[in-house]
């Protein structure tokens, strides 16, 4: 009988301590994977890291920037690894975790020796335009993206249940981020004013978007001109505005749909249309997450016309402080505090413009990327007895007529010795070498390794250049761009905020393609099929 209760006793300690395990497990395992509702990525095309801070003391304490720095987790040191420094290849890599040399996106344009013309990063002629009769602005898909995208995964992770939206102003600033599954991509018909997509994804746009289309915001807001936010003589971070203020908007009103792009309603008008998508699309309303990606084009827009010191760049940013803090008490109340996570970076950066550099004595020019052309197309004709051995200077690189170097029987080591040597002799030109002899280049190595990032053979030149820094291509006439390895266009904000996110910083060294990598560890789901990115451990600790 003893026996028979100790056996009895064993039996159920047994039970009672199986039973707390398994309740354990399960408690955990629901903290485990916890996962936001909604993830937003926010893409601020042509934000330097430096803009968080140089005009932070007039963000407003309830707007965006703020908030997201004092509740979130900030990477301060995040660079990009590759060249060119452009949009389409830095949407891409934020989306893939790679860089050009994997995913193919090598440019906004590119040669593409395979198809024997130049091409357009999103051009696709195999679809049609939905939403407008503008023929060639909807003749656009993913198609050219090599690899997945951490938006793919998500679709595939949730076995498509999981909604993918992109919106940008910019065709390449939604299509890419939103990857190859996505539900919908949205962007901006310069000739209409309205959002638009392409058989890719829909044959007729929505009821909500038709909805957005209506409202004809555009024409609003080019009926409030664009004066600055504050008095003009408290924009002691810029130089004085070379146009007076406030800018007319008024004479665009149902005539030019274009110029809002250069304006700061650009950035309010793409967040309005991303509060109506969360909305119509009733992103966030369950337990399988959704993602959204917001691109904002309007601040590359103003910076390549104004440049960064310009009062119509500080002036943007104030507004788009206040626009992001409207988006953030939207979600707040509309999807739940804690419930949502945001990443908000760049796709690039941008450099001073060289006129106002060299006003307070900084070395600074242009390179001329047309005439360089045609003299070296002169130089090899009478060298090499052969027309226009140069097809064009593109993404900082020299793009050969390898067909006719071919059938010419052109010696190659003497021809890419004549043009390097050519390039040498340019002011703004500190380097220029050929990408089959880079390892025998002398060359730091970070900047080695970012030229070789962003070569992939059939869709890059045959020959860098290394401008000066400072030095820009283009732009002889003011204004200013963005392309190259150096900080200012290579150094950019990264953010994170939201569900399972602790507020903190980390000033160690992460790169643009750690974005992708990090989404997946916080959402347990696969890492993109060309990802190189590592997880940032500050953000997922």
């Amino acid at each position: 009988m003893r026996r028979f209760i100790m056996m009895l006793e064993l039996v159920l300690f047994t039970t009672i301590v199986s039973a707390q395990s398994e309740g354990t497990e399960s408690t955990s395992s629901n903290t485990l994977l916890q996962r936001p509702k909604l993830v937003i990525g926010i893409v601020v095309d042509q934000m330097r890291w430096d803009y968080l801070y140089r005009y932070y003391n007039r963000y407003a304490p309830d707007g965006g920037f703020k908030r997201l720095l004092n509740g979130g987790f900030s990477c301060e040191n995040t660079m990009i690894p590759y060249t060119p420094t452009i949009t389409a290849c830095g949407h891409a890599s934020i989306y893939t975790g790679s860089v050009p040399a994997i995913n193919g996106i090598t440019g906004n344009d590119w040669f593409d020796y395979n198809k024997g013309s130049l091409l357009y990063c999103t051009q696709d002629d195999g679809v049609k335009t939905t939403g407008s009769n503008t023929a060639e602005a909807g003749q656009m898909s993913p198609r050219n993206l090599l690899v997945t995208t951490i938006t793919d995964e998500l679709r595939l992770a949730t076995n498509f249940r999981g909604k993918v939206i992109g919106l940008a102003i910019k065709d390449r600033s939604a299509i890419l981020p939103a990857g190859h599954s996505a539900n919908a991509a949205y962007w901006y018909d310069h000739d209409t004013g309205k959002w638009i997509t392409s058989t890719y994804y829909q044959d007729e746009l929505p009821g909500w978007v038709k909805d957005f289309n209506n409202q004809k915001l555009a024409d609003k807001y080019y009926a409030l001109d664009w004066n600055t936010m504050y008095p003009l003589d408290s924009y002691t971070q810029s130089a004085p505005p070379a146009r007076a203020f406030p800018h007319n908007l008024k004479q665009y009103a149902g005539k030019n749909y274009q110029v809002i792009s250069a304006t700061p309603y650009g950035n309010s008008f793409t967040i309005e249309m991303a509060k109506a998508a969360i909305a119509g699309e009733q992103l966030g309303a369950d337990s399988i997450t959704d993602m959204l990606t917001v691109s904002l084009s309007s601040p590359d827009y103003i910076g390549h016309a104004y440049g960064p010191n310009s009062v119509e760049e500080e002036d943007c940013f104030l507004r788009l402080d206040k626009d992001l803090g409207e988006m953030l008490d939207l979600l707040d109340k509309q999807i739940g505090k804690g419930a949502y996570m945001i990443f908000l970076t760049a796709d690039h950066g941008v450099a001073n413009v060289p006129a106002f550099l060299n006003e307070h004595k900084i070395p600074a020019g242009n390179f001329d990327n047309e005439q360089v052309t045609a003299g070296l197309n002169q130089l090899l004709s009478n060298k090499f007895k052969a027309e226009d051995l140069v097809t064009g200077i593109i993404n900082y690189q020299v793009y050969l007529n390898r067909n006719a170097i071919a059938e010419n029987k052109i010696n190659k080591d003497l021809l890419y010795a004549t043009i390097i040597n050519y390039l040498l002799t340019d002011t703004s030109v500190e380097r220029a070498f050929a990408f089959d002899a880079i390892n025998q280049t002398t060359l730091n190595a970070t900047i080695k390794e970012a030229f070789i990032n962003g070569y992939y053979p059939s869709r890059s030149g045959d020959i860098q250049i290394v401008l000066k820094p400072q030095y820009i291509d283009g732009f002889l006439k003011g204004g200013t761009t963005h392309g190259v390895w150096n900080p200012y266009d290579a150094h950019i904000p990264l953010i994170w905020f939201g569900c399972n996110i602790l507020p903190g910083k980390t000033n160690k060294q992460v790169y643009i393609t750690d974005i992708a990598p990090t989404v997946a560890a916080l959402l347990k789901i696969q890492m993109p099929s060309g990802c190189i990115g590592h997880v940032i451990e500050g953000v997922v600790k």
